[in-house]
């Protein structure tokens, strides 16, 4: 018997894991019916939100280091004077706008499954996949203490064809575009293949076209390549054209000789050469896009009628194509919704109603997912002359650049959303999207620090205090506050806080202050800014913290002057702007996602 079982150690449940893991009294485990780690895998895109993503885990610093990082993009299409070659049109940053802090990486699926697992393994719940099972089929039982039954079948060495039934409170089905845990609960997927196949290869290979090390998306009169340089400094993926797909193909077109891809790379490259050396890895694929109507266990005609038990995620409830970089950035960030709320209802700190929140928020990002990659999917598909006098793939991709970063999801206003009647207070933090970190000085040590970048996949919502112009010491609607959160029976801090716990241990309260950091100490901060933890009660030092010099972030983020409180979810979502005395309606904000500790 467990709290939790994860079917799948792909990125979307092994990230599941990860954030789960932080629950120590949540029992949790994860098969998978490989034999062992994933040592190859076929996605590499990893957008700027995704590398968000793994600062919040601990290892955006050390996947960058072994990945390849993309700086822009380059553009090729017909040469006017010779339609038969091509030639560079364009180029552009991959982030003009300065959407985010952290680069876009390529690097193999394997190795970002690897930090998660580490993640995992390491932390207070200790969670390491079992390899070697495949989930055969699932039955709640309503009423029992774990209701879902589940029946796995032994796929290792020396488990073969052994069958053994667990039970779990939830499970979550992260197995893939053709899961069987979606079967179970009688979800289908729905949409459509666009009858257009692409080669994929993995390629050793020596070429005179100039930009081989940038990502480039090329355009010729035979046909479409999407050029992606990867890590190490000379392996590189081509997404090969092969032209339309006939209705009554059948699957035929994934039969496509490894050979016939080479040629029609070397035929869309011309006037360039392209001697391949070795081959890697490579695939055939019809572009589709799928999606079902929701992520779990609850007919949609019964939505609000009852709480969901089975959930699933990733390739299991979306399918899209792999050009736009998306499958495994969307799907991790359907298991970062998910798992702190599941470990929330199983330690007790909210409701189970929080759970339905799961596929009501993310399917509509998928939703808006597939609108996008058919667009991207068509474009790239597209013939030179078809784009005559339309909008191409370089303007297009400069339009959209937020939306492939992953920055374009906004969560609707719900129990765990608030209205943006108090947006005008910090507009540079729009509730419902991801929190944009800036750059302030932590009065402890004096180093300036991204101040998102202490957002940790803990499970902790953050309470961030922009302080109005009074400084650090002074009676003022910060030290009104700080006392109210530390002492009222109101406070959210005292209120959902476990008793036994420490005093930080749900909420992570900081403050920022306007004033040079010079003229005041850390000790100038109130109480609730210096809290004493752990086993020592040793006291935190990374929650006080002052503007830069030049690089103030309340001019960067278009926060008033007359402060905020900027309410931010355990998954780095904003989920409330309110003013500093808004004290009620703090209070109250979260009623309907926590559970009462007092």
């Amino acid at each position: 018997m467990m709290d939790v079982l994860i079917v799948g150690a792909g990125p979307a449940g092994i990230i599941t894991a990860a954030q789960l893991s932080q629950f120590p009294d949540v029992h949790t485990r994860i098969i998978d019916r490989r034999p062992g780690r994933l040592q190859i895998g076929q996605a590499d895109g990893i957008q700027s939100r995704t590398v968000e993503t793994f600062q919040a885990f601990g290892f955006a610093e050390h996947i960058t280091a072994e990945a390849y990082i993309i700086k822009e993009t380059t553009f090729w299409n017909p040469d006017p004077q010779n339609p038969e070659n091509i030639i560079r049109t364009d180029r552009t940053a991959d982030d003009p706008s300065g959407v985010s802090e952290f680069p876009h990486l390529v690097v193999n699926q394997a190795r970002v499954i690897d930090y998660f697992a580490e993640f995992a393994a390491n932390s207070p719940a200790r969670i390491t996949p079992d390899y070697g099972w495949d989930f055969k089929v699932l039955e709640v039982e309503d009423g029992a203490e774990y209701p879902v039954k589940v029946t796995l079948v032994g796929c290792g060495e020396n488990n073969s064809g052994i069958e053994r039934v667990v039970r779990a409170k939830y499970v979550v089905g992260s197995d893939g575009a053709r899961s069987n845990v979606r079967r179970s609960i009688g979800a289908k997927l729905t949409g459509d293949k666009a009858n257009h196949a692409w080669g994929v290869m993995d390629t050793l290979g020596l070429t005179d076209f100039p930009d081989v090390r940038t990502k480039s998306a090329i355009h010729s009169n035979a046909g479409s390549i999407l050029l992606i340089p990867r890590e190490g400094g000379q392996l590189f993926r081509l997404y090969v054209d092969l032209g339309e797909v006939p209705e009554d193909d059948n699957g035929k077109v994934r039969e496509t000789p490894l050979e016939e891809i080479i040629e029609h790379a070397q035929a869309i490259l011309r006037p360039y050469t392209l001697d391949v050396k070795n081959v890697v890895w490579h695939s055939v694929y019809e572009v589709g896009h799928r999606l079902t109507d929701r992520f779990d266990d609850v007919p949609v005609e019964e939505i609000g009628t009852r709480e969901p038990r089975v959930f699933i995620t990733g390739d299991a409830c979306h399918t899209h194509s792999a050009k736009a970089g998306q499958g495994m950035n969307v799907s991790m960030q359907d298991g970062f919704n998910l798992a702190w709320k599941i470990g929330y209802v199983l330690s007790g700190c909210g409701p189970e109603s929080l759970l339905r929140t799961y596929s009501a928020e993310r399917q509509v990002i998928a939703k808006n997912l597939i609108d996008f990659d058919k667009q991207w999917s068509s474009l790239m598909a597209a013939m030179p002359e078809d784009l005559e006098g339309k909008e191409g793939v370089a303007e297009f991709y400069v339009r959209t650049a937020e939306f492939p970063a992953g920055f374009m999801t906004e969560y609707a206003p719900s129990e765990l959303t608030g209205s943006k009647d108090h947006q005008h207070l910090a507009k540079g933090f729009p509730i419902g999207k991801r929190f944009k970190s800036a750059e302030v000085m932590r009065l402890g040590d004096n180093n300036p620090v991204h101040l998102g970048h202490h957002h940790r996949a803990d499970g902790r919502y953050r309470i961030y205090v922009f302080a109005d112009q009074s400084v650090a010491g002074a009676e003022s609607k910060v030290s009104e506050l700080s006392k109210w959160l530390l002492e009222s029976p109101e406070s959210p801090v005292v209120k959902y806080t476990p008793a036994d716990a420490d005093i930080d241990s749900l909420f992570d309260v900081k403050v920022v202050y306007q004033q040079d950091y010079t003229t005041f100490n850390h000790n100038d901060a109130p109480k609730v800014f210096r809290p004493n933890h752990g086993t020592f009660g040793l006291m935190d030092y990374e929650k006080v913290y002052a503007v830069l010099d030049g690089n103030d972030i309340y001019e960067q983020r278009e926060i008033s002057r007359n402060g905020a409180i900027v309410i931010v979810r355990p998954d780095q979502y904003v989920a409330n702007v309110l003013p500093l005395d808004a004290r009620t309606d703090l209070a109250t904000f979260f009623d309907a996602v926590l559970l009462p500790q007092i």
